[in-house]
């Protein structure tokens, strides 16, 4: 009996070590799931607004109709304005034309992996009574059609939310704050689900979702904001453990304040947004200055102990481009804007070309651009605003490319070594 059992044990434990020996790769293969490499690998990519979220600067051909009036600032008015037949019907072009699987194509060939796109809670998840319209994601998921087809890897935005979590025109009504009020924050997890349910079969592409854009912290309940991106989390991970999940910084220091946030959950990606330009001391400064503040931003970023992607950053260092501030809003560049004083012309650069640019101020576009992937590429990459406008060049980036102000191959310099 004792040679049996001896022969047992032996048996049982070669059986234990072939079950442990093939449960392994599994095992491997769970951890691994999201289907880009944010540990190995740089994402390097733009966002396509303006698409599916309208914003007047970078569109202002939709609102021209209104620039006297200013009667009609954002997607809310628009839509209220025009009625649902009329607002679907403009809509609807501008949703198959602005961005086709052309630029998809134009994004890989220049060396970018990732698309940031924008989308509205109302999208996905329309309320009784709003104004808004739908058939969005009809055109979406052919967008993901095409990201699959070029090679690219989908970041899903929602970038605005009921009530508004920020007041600003891009997220979908421009005025007060009024996300956090009565259902809003449970509304919002319904269009995140919504939202993960759609493309969960499609993790090959959408590789993260990101739970809010720019929420503003300084007047929101930062614990709710917490609490949110909590349950957020839950609810994309409960969909699919295969999407990667993104959470805005809500405009607090991103080195510092986020770094006990997130304890225990994998696949989670800390999104900053790194602009120079919405304070008169920012447009004041030189461009030697907003070089200097970008590589500082470079050891900042290495230093947070998550994923961090610059999620939305520029080539601009003016905010001159038509209607940015808003519509009928001026520039603090050129004093134009509430409260501001004269630092530069706005000339070429409120509306304009790359092409017709200055030589000055192209060679300062680079020379940022330059050090701003530098930095960025520190930690975990970055997300440029915005693929293309009507008429704003400072932040146009396929025309960027094509003028040489945004380098091509992605790792060439014009100006090395300014980071240190």
């Amino acid at each position: 009996m004792t040679g049996l059992s001896s022969l047992l044990q032996s048996a049982t434990t070669l059986l234990a070590l072939l079950s442990s020996a093939r449960a392994a790769p599994t095992l491997q293969l769970n951890k691994r799931a999201v289907a880009f490499d944010y540990n190995g690998d740089k994402v390097r990519g733009v966002n396509l607004g303006g698409w599916f979220v309208l914003e007047p600067w970078i569109t202002p051909s939709i609102f021209d109709e209104w620039a006297t009036s200013h009667t009609v600032v954002d997607e809310y008015t628009y839509t209220k304005t025009l009625g649902k037949a009329e607002a679907s019907s403009r809509l609807s072009n501008h949703w198959n034309t602005w961005i086709t699987q052309g630029d998809f194509n134009d994004i890989a060939q220049a060396g970018l992996n990732h698309v940031r796109i924008p989308i509205g809670y109302w999208a996905v998840a329309p309320l009784d009574g709003d104004p808004y319209v739908q058939g969005q994601l009809d055109v979406l998921d052919k967008a993901i059609g095409w990201a699959r087809a070029a090679g690219l890897k989908v970041m899903l935005d929602l970038h605005g939310a009921p009530g508004s979590q920020n007041g600003f025109d891009n997220s979908g009504r421009y005025g007060s704050v009024g996300w956090q009020q009565g259902d809003t924050v449970a509304q919002t997890l319904t269009a995140l689900q919504n939202l993960a349910n759609r493309y969960k079969g499609d993790t090959d592409v959408v590789t993260a979702i990101e739970l809010l854009n720019e929420p503003l912290g300084p007047v929101l309940d930062l614990a709710g904001v917490q609490d949110f991106y909590n349950k957020g989390y839950d609810t994309v991970k409960s969909a699919s453990s295969d999407f990667a999940v993104t959470f805005h910084d809500a405009f607090q220091d991103f080195s510092t304040y986020w770094t006990g946030f997130g304890s225990g959950k994998s696949d989670l990606m800390l999104d900053t947004h790194q602009y120079q330009i919405f304070s008169p001391a920012e447009v004041g400064r030189s461009p030697s200055d907003h070089v200097s503040a970008a590589c500082a931003l470079g050891p900042k970023l290495a230093g947070t102990n998550k994923w961090t992607i610059v999620g939305e950053w520029t080539g601009a260092q003016t905010d001159c481009a038509k209607w940015l501030n808003g519509l009928g809003k001026g520039a603090r560049y050129d004093g134009s804007f509430p409260d501001s004083s004269y630092t530069g012309s706005c000339d070429g650069k409120y509306t304009g070309t790359v092409a017709g640019l200055s030589a000055d101020d192209k060679n300062n576009i680079r020379s940022y651009v330059e050090a701003q992937l530098d930095a960025y590429e520190q930690h975990t990459g970055w997300i440029f605003w915005t693929w293309k406008t009507e008429s704003a060049p400072e932040w146009h980036l396929k025309d960027l490319i094509a003028q040489g102000l945004f380098p091509q191959p992605l790792n060439s310099r014009q100006h090395p070594g300014q980071c240190g």
